[in-house]
């Protein structure tokens, strides 16, 4: 009986897959999936609206030209909408303009796509040693022995110095070979592809409470204080699935200078090995952008948060949350007084005296005439604005990644084969000329084959969003032809 409850379980859990946006995905056409792997990544999992659809039409007239059957009524913008509807995609407003993102389904589905079709396996002995190291570390951590646990701490303790001891006496350290390390950074990179999806599913589960909170609570006058009951227990079931405690175990590490300043130097550190030539730009570029998306996407959490916070705090200060909390007083009063009362003489209930009028003839009533009523006068009407009304807080723009990868390849061809940091900036036009695109060049050549000289250095000039000018100094970056 337990394999079949265990298969009628499976079979339930199938039913319910199947009707989910992932499922639906995968069972899709194929060309719709290939044009989500090639137009998001690791590292672009946001594109504006306008350029979505531009690559989407571009794609869908070279599938055309290959016979493929397409509904000729419809246009990228159709089809862009049919996938928010099925949930392949959202569509934020991000800094005023609309961005499509892969959902967390659909995130899910790409990184298994990506798994299927990966010609190289990471199942080496770095992974191997990272499964017994963890199985290791559960062990010991949740032992509440506290003599086996000094026993495996004084053991590990004896190894590290046994290990010092032989490197001082002379001893080469045992270095991964670059096959083994190439593997073991892509398996580094294969478990940061799943934390995307935790986050947009920590996301999506908060956005969903703000919703409830809005419609529930701000719109309802009967079920407030169950609903912020019911948003309550909600936050604390979400933050106890996987994807919440991904996203403590985030915000924990963000909480902690050292162990980021571990991590960001371990990164630059595997980022000057040699064996990192062998990667794809792709890959060392995700491995050098790691913290920096993680951040972004927690930050995104964060904000969903504070917004949940503040419609929260609006109810809370609202004149009708103090009525009501007055009026619960009243009553609770009252039937507290029913309650201790004697069942002794009853005296009859007095009249409320409502009001007291003044008059003593049915004239003194003043009665109203509709033919006297005077409406008030029309309100005015309300300013027209135009987009030159709108300000917005300045702000330095990302770097443009393709017009700086295309300036490298520029002045690489005018200086034959071979040009600095600062040659490179200077092909690029004047409003590219910011702190973001020298940071962007600096990642640009790091990811790639360069000759860096520690000991010379290069002066670029900037313009800042006040419009003054500032100076920035930078090693010798030389970029060379592959």
């Amino acid at each position: 009986m337990r394999s079949t409850d265990n298969a009628v379980a499976q079979w339930h859990a199938q039913k319910q897959l199947r009707t989910g946006p992932a499922w639906k995905l995968l069972q899709g056409a194929p060309w719709a999936l290939a044009f989500l792997r090639a137009e998001f990544s690791a590292t672009r999992q946001r594109v504006p609206l306008e350029e979505f659809h531009a690559s989407l039409t571009d794609f869908m007239k070279e599938l055309r030209e290959e016979s493929l059957s397409l509904n000729e009524a419809w246009q990228a913008s159709h089809y862009a909408d049919s996938w928010v509807r099925s949930q392949f995609l959202a569509r934020p407003m991000v800094d005023g303009k609309f961005q499509y993102e892969p959902t967390a389904a659909t995130a899910r589905v790409l990184a298994f796509i990506d798994t299927l079709g990966a010609r190289h396996t990471n199942l080496n002995s770095s992974r191997l040693s990272t499964l017994l190291n963890s199985i290791e570390t559960l062990s010991q951590q949740s032992d509440p022995n506290p003599e086996s646990r000094i026993a495996a701490l004084e053991a590990e303790i004896l190894e590290r110095r046994h290990e010092i001891n032989a490197l001082q006496n002379g001893a080469s350290p045992a270095v991964l070979s670059n096959d083994s390390a190439v593997a073991a950074t892509r398996s580094v990179l294969d478990l940061a592809a799943s934390l995307p999806a935790d986050f947009k599913r920590m996301r999506d589960g908060v956005e969903v409470m703000l919703h409830t909170i809005r419609t529930e609570i701000m719109e309802s006058s009967v079920t407030k204080g169950v609903a912020v009951g019911q948003v309550l227990a909600g936050d604390k079931a979400l933050r106890g699935t996987a994807e919440g405690e991904t996203f403590k175990g985030f915000t924990e590490f963000l909480n902690n200078p050292v162990q980021q300043a571990r991590f960001r130097q371990s990164v630059n550190e595997v980022l000057e090995r040699d064996f990192t030539a062998a990667l794809t730009s792709e890959e060392r570029h995700n491995l050098a952008s790691l913290v920096r998306e993680m951040r972004r996407q927690a930050a995104e959490v964060h904000t969903i948060y504070g917004r949940l916070s503040e419609s929260l705090h609006a109810y809370v200060q609202s004149a009708e949350f103090q009525e009501s909390v007055l009026l619960r007083k009243a009553i609770h009063a009252a039937e507290q007084g029913v309650a201790t009362a004697s069942l002794g003489s009853r005296t009859p209930v007095v009249t409320p005296l409502l009001f007291s009028p003044t008059f003593e003839t049915l004239a003194g009533l003043g009665i109203f005439n509709p033919e006297d009523h005077v409406p008030p006068p029309k309100l005015a009407a309300p300013p027209a604005l135009s987009d030159a009304d709108i300000h917005r807080t300045p702000a330095t723009p990302a770097p443009n990644m393709p017009k700086l990868l295309a300036a490298v390849e520029q002045a690489k061809e005018l200086r034959n084969g071979a040009a600095t940091l600062s040659e490179v900036y200077a092909c690029l036009p004047d409003e590219l000329h910011h702190i973001n695109t020298i940071r962007g060049l600096i990642l640009a050549a790091r990811g790639s084959n360069h000759n860096l000289d520690p000991g010379r250095s290069e002066t670029l000039s900037f313009t800042q969003i006040d419009g003054t000018t500032r100076t920035a100094t930078v090693p010798l970056f030389t970029f060379t032809k592959d």
